[in-house]
């Protein structure tokens, strides 16, 4: 263990405390069938998970890519199954918006959620420990097992708490997201025959043959490309985010289609690096395909949670563009867009919860011209819209700036493809933006809309300062990811020239 992960005595197992405090506190909602307890027992719970991260954050070292805040126990030795637990600058900056997140999901269902309030507190609690594990998991069945443990709480809420079409979303987003761990455990197994361990590190070390790297790729690629999703493996994301309520659709945007684009990053690029340089250029123009169908499609859109739904395939294709681009600037562009989403389009979508409350309606036409009556409300939708096109000033700017420099510094016809993608966030989110703030001269009439509330405004209030603190001083966020993607691409680079290969014969 030594080797990869760095376990210090004395130290308190942070990293176990976030996965499994929230999984006590839906334990103890078991117990106390009162719905107002189960809100105020939930933002407790995840209150306390966001304080835990805390110290990992601050006691992480910047100076090494080994995994930290180590634990390892022995699960199932016949099998060298362990329990096994890590965090680098890859994974640490998601554990942290996940526990940010939280939080703000119990918040933002407080008033949403009307029936079987204590259920649903449960279903967002057992989400967030499997989501944390999956961020920290070292081992690879331990790993799987949260993977799936999150696919039966996100099903639940969309299927029980969703809108009129809620069983077609659910049972469409468990179809597509089971053929993906489906393909995903078929992979792992050939692993564990190839190395004789579960052990993620250490399948990261061993050598495999090209055909082998290629099949590997091909399973992890499909496994990973519905989760994020990438086009033309998106179709689930739509119906799944209108019907979904509101904390699902955040857990969704800001958490779930980031597992997709951590895998990529965690299993494709240093497990299989010379199947990934083979791929890579399918995979850059998918991207880009993605990013202009993205912008197109949700440019059509009249339903505000569609448009939302449907730029997140947009946004997503810049994050597997930099992450393929394999260089610096791609891929900590690309993490950090990670993030930009979650924050941006989280509090999007927690914005088109507070407005379906008042109008019952998601419709532009419905909510139009409601900045006369709500001016807090279009204040947080102006910046969080400004936000999503990617305006200087905001942290979606500076990814994406990051990732567009990674591209031109490679490939400069393809990234040209991608701009339009960044004109076309601009046309859909004003337009957004003009229709709820001023609408025509046949708005409806909105005299009995109330403006945001004090719990609303400090649910949106954080996401906001996240908004202009990565995009006026992004270094702290920046720094945690250097050294760990630096090795990352030291283990691509150790095993293949990315400029060889097929890359040289597709990529202008």
């Amino acid at each position: 263990m030594d080797g990869f992960l760095i376990i210090k005595d004395g130290v308190p197992p942070f990293l176990s405390i976030l996965i499994f405090l929230p999984l006590a506190g839906a334990l103890v909602l078991l117990l106390f069938n009162n719905d107002h307890f189960a809100k105020i027992w939930s933002l407790v719970v995840t209150l306390l998970t966001a304080a835990c991260s805390i110290p990992v954050y601050l006691g992480f070292d910047l100076t090494t890519h080994k995994y930290q805040f180590g634990e390892h126990h022995a699960w199932i030795p016949a099998w060298d199954i362990n329990y096994t637990l890590g965090i680098d600058g890859i994974s640490l900056l998601l554990v942290m918006m996940t526990t940010l997140i939280m939080p703000l999901c119990v918040l933002g269902s407080w008033s949403y959620i009307k029936k079987r309030v204590r259920e649903f507190m449960i279903c967002l609690l057992i989400m967030e420990t499997s989501m944390i594990g999956v961020f920290v998991s070292l081992d690879f069945v331990l790993f799987y097992v949260l993977w799936e443990a999150m696919l039966i709480p996100m099903y639940l809420m969309i299927a029980i708490w969703g809108g009129p079409r809620k069983v077609y979303a659910s049972t469409k987003f468990f179809l597509y997201t089971l053929a993906g761990s489906v393909l995903l455990l078929v992979a792992i197994i050939a692993l564990y025959l190839q190395t004789g361990s579960f052990s993620i590190p250490a399948m990261m070390g061993h050598e495999y043959s090209y055909l082998f790297q290629i099949l590997v790729f091909l399973a992890f690629f499909l496994a990973f490309a519905i989760k994020v999703p990438m086009f033309p493996f998106h179709t689930w994301l739509p119906a799944a985010h209108v019907e979904a309520p509101t904390a699902g659709s955040v857990i969704l945007a800001s958490i779930l289609l980031k597992m997709g684009t951590y895998g990529f990053l965690r299993f494709c690029l240093p497990i299989t690096p010379e199947a990934t340089i083979t791929f890579m250029p399918y995979i850059l123009w998918l991207s880009v395909a993605g990013i202009l169908y993205g912008g197109f499609t949700a440019l059509a859109q009249h339903d505000m949670k569609k448009l939302i739904a449907y730029s997140s395939v947009g946004h997503m294709g810049f994050v597997t563009l930099g992450i393929f681009l394999l260089n610096k600037n791609g891929v900590e562009g690309a993490i950090l867009q990670m993030i930009n989403h979650g924050v941006t389009t989280g509090a999007l979508f927690l914005c088109v919860g507070m407005i379906y409350e008042r109008t019952h309606s998601r419709e532009l036409a419905d909510g139009a011209g409601v900045g006369k009556f709500m001016p807090w409300y279009v204040t947080f939708l102006a910046f969080f819209s400004l936000s999503s096109l990617a305006f200087p000033g905001t942290n979606s700017f500076v990814g994406e700036f990051m990732i567009l420099v990674g591209g031109f510094t490679k490939y400069k016809i393809l990234t040209a493809c991608a701009i339009p993608g960044a004109v076309l966030a601009a046309a859909y989110m004003l337009r957004m933006l003009q229709k709820v703030v001023w609408g025509g001269t046949n708005n409806p009439s909105h005299t009995g809309l109330l403006d945001l509330n004090m719990r609303e405004i400090l649910t949106l209030a954080p996401l906001l300062v996240f908004v202009f603190w990565i995009g006026l001083s992004p270094e702290p966020f920046l720094a945690v990811m250097h050294t760990s993607v630096s090795h990352l691409l030291a283990q691509v680079s150790n095993t293949v020239d990315p400029s060889s290969a097929m890359a040289s014969l597709m990529l202008p």
